[in-house]
C-alpha cells in the first residue's frame, strides 16, 4: 500500500518548511535583468523545468520570459511541454533551440558534419511533432571556427529554421541582440497552439510508447518485470491520467550514452516505475540512468568560500 504524508501526521511540518520555499527567489543578471529562480530539477532524471508559479509571476511582470527546460530536446522540451505546460495551461509562442559546435562534433565523433542529423532531429520534434515555431542559436565559443558556424547556418537554411549567433558569454547582452529581436517577431506570429504526445487517458504503457516512438524514433519498449508490476499496481492505485517523467541519459536519443548522433532501430528499456503523486507525475526509469545527480570531479562548492573582510569567494 502507499504511504501518503498524511499517515505519517508529517504533512502540516513538512507545509510549515515549504512555506517559504514555494515563493520564488528574484535575482538579477549581471545587467541587472531580473530573472526567476525556483527549482533546478535535472531533466535527464527529472522534469527539467522550473516553478509554473515562477513563469506566471514572470509573464505578468514582463512583456517576454524566457524559461529554460534542460538539456536536450528529447529531455527538457518534451517535460516542459508534455508536463508543465499540460499541467498549467501554458502554451509557449517559440522554442529556442541552443546548439554549440563542440556538442554536435561530439554527437558526431569528432566529426561537425556527422553531428548535423542529431540537431536535425531536434528541430523536427520541435516543428513538426509539437508544432511549434523554432530559432536555433548558435552558442559561440572561442574556439568556433566561422567555417565551422556557417556549416550550422547553412544546414538550419536547409530546413528553413532561422538561425542566430548568441554570444553573450563574451559580450552580455549585446552579444544576445539579434537572437532576441529574432525571437520577438517569431512571438509575434502567433502559432496555431502546442500538440501534445499523448493524452491523460492513455494508458502509462502508451504513454512511455509515445514519447519513445515519437520523440526518440525507438522501434518500441521493453519492460522489466517489475515494471510490469509497477505499472498495475499505480494504475489500481488511480493514478494512470498523471502524464510520464521519463529518466534517460542526455547523450543519446537511445538509454545508452554511447550511441551517438540520430540513431534509429533500437529499443528503450524500462527498468523501473515510480509514483511521484505530490509531484503529480510518474517517473520512468531506463538503461542504466540513477535518479542521483554527478558531480564533477572537482564540484564547485570546493572553490566557494568567504574572505578575511566577509565576502564571498569562488562563484565565478
Amino acid at each position: 500500500m502507499p504511504v501518503f504524508a498524511r499517515d505519517l501526521n508529517a504533512h502540516g511540518a513538512m507545509t510549515a518548511l515549504l512555506k517559504d520555499a514555494i515563493k520564488p527567489n528574484l535575482v538579477q543578471t549581471l545587467e541587472g535583468t531580473p530573472a526567476i529562480l525556483h527549482g533546478g530539477p535535472f531533466a535527464n532524471i527529472a522534469h527539467g523545468c522550473n516553478s509554473v508559479i515562477a513563469t506566471k509571476i514572470a509573464l505578468r511582470m514582463s512583456d517576454y520570459v524566457v524559461t529554460e527546460a534542460g538539456f536536450g530536446a528529447d529531455l527538457g522540451a518534451e517535460k516542459f511541454l508534455n508536463i508543465k505546460c499540460r499541467k498549467s495551461g501554458l502554451n509557449p509562442n517559440v522554442v529556442v533551440l541552443v546548439a554549440t559546435i563542440r556538442s554536435l562534433k561530439y554527437q558526431g565523433d569528432g566529426c561537425l558534419v556527422a553531428g548535423l542529423p542529431n540537431l536535425t532531429r531536434h528541430i523536427e520534434n520541435i516543428t513538426k511533432i509539437y508544432r511549434l515555431p523554432c530559432i536555433v542559436a548558435i552558442n559561440k565559443f572561442p574556439t568556433d571556427s566561422t567555417d565551422e558556424i556557417k556549416v550550422v547556418f547553412d544546414e538550419c537554411k536547409k530546413l528553413s529554421v532561422p538561425v542566430e549567433l548568441c554570444d553573450v558569454h563574451a559580450k552580455g547582452g549585446q552579444g544576445g541582440i539579434e537572437l532576441a529581436n529574432s525571437v520577438v517577431k517569431l512571438c509575434n506570429d502567433k502559432p496555431d497552439g502546442l500538440s501534445l504526445l499523448y493524452k491523460d487517458s492513455d494508458t502509462i504503457i502508451q504513454k512511455i510508447e509515445s514519447v519513445s516512438k515519437k520523440v526518440y524514433r525507438a522501434n518500441g519498449v521493453e519492460f522489466t518485470d517489475e515494471a510490469v508490476t509497477q505499472i498495475a499496481k499505480i494504475e489500481e492505485m488511480g493514478y494512470s491520467n498523471l502524464p510520464v517523467c521519463i529518466a534517460k541519459t542526455q547523450s543519446s536519443f537511445t538509454d545508452n550514452a554511447k550511441v551517438l548522433g540520430a540513431p534509429t532501430n533500437f529499443n528503450i528499456k524500462v527498468k523501473n516505475v515510480r509514483l511521484c503523486a505530490g509531484a503529480g507525475f510518474i517517473v520512468v526509469l531506463t538503461g542504466n540512468i540513477m535518479t542521483m545527480p554527478g558531480l564533477p570531479k572537482i564540484p564547485s562548492a570546493k572553490k566557494i568560500g568567504i574572505d578575511t573582510k566577509g565576502n564571498i569567494i569562488g562563484l565565478f
